[in-house]
């Protein structure tokens, strides 16, 4: 059976992005932008995070975490990262409108999923077999699997700053277990890894 993860970077209040998206401020409005900095300003002294972030067989992640643009797609945007996206597996993103799937460098290519999050998992199943699944983002898609009862390990890395309204993680999620497996607190940033509990 596969192992499925989801790491998420959280505001002290629980929110993974604000108001206001767009791909000049893909976090939003407010501090939303700061989220991140432990991953760009200190990643030596979060490698293990980072890395195990990346240690997926394949990912799942919905459309506004692959890009700003809603409705059709404009097939010119090929995702925030460049030509060499660092997942370098297949990563499944859901959508409501079909596309061509998209290899990119590195061997990340990504296959668009019209059929719903179940959908999306067992394509992820048949690719992983008893693999790492990861629930790369962005809250909507985490919540619609913790909802389903599909996540079996969560890690929350919660940065030091409030951001008062947007995307907020557990919104619409029931009342969950979560046994604390491990934490770790940087400068930037603490590391909380649950169990989610059956």
């Amino acid at each position: 059976m596969a192992f499925v993860t989801a790491a998420i970077t959280v505001s002290a209040d629980g929110f993974v992005a604000g108001e206001n998206q767009t791909a000049e401020r893909p976090f939003g409005d407010g501090p939303a932008g700061e989220l991140h900095r432990w991953m760009f300003e200190t990643p030596e002294e979060n490698r293990a995070e980072i890395d195990a972030n990346l240690a997926a067989d394949a990912y799942i992640m919905g459309r506004n975490m692959f890009g700003p643009v809603r409705g059709e797609w404009d097939l010119s945007w090929t995702g925030w990262w460049g030509d060499d996206p660092p997942y370098h597996k297949p990563v499944l993103v859901l959508t409501h409108h079909a596309r061509e799937d998209l290899p990119m460098a590195g061997g990340t290519t990504f296959h668009f999923v019209t059929g719903g999050i179940h959908d999306a998992f067992d394509q992820a199943r048949k690719i992983t077999g008893d693999g790492r699944i990861t629930i790369a983002g962005g809250a909507s898609t985490v919540n619609q699997y913790l909802a389903a009862g599909l996540i079996d390990q969560l890690t929350l890395n919660v940065s030091p700053l409030t951001i008062g309204a947007g995307e907020r993680l557990f919104d619409g999620v029931p009342p969950l277990r979560l046994e604390q497996t491990g934490s770790r607190a940087a400068s930037l940033v603490t590391h909380i890894t649950y169990r989610v509990l059956r």
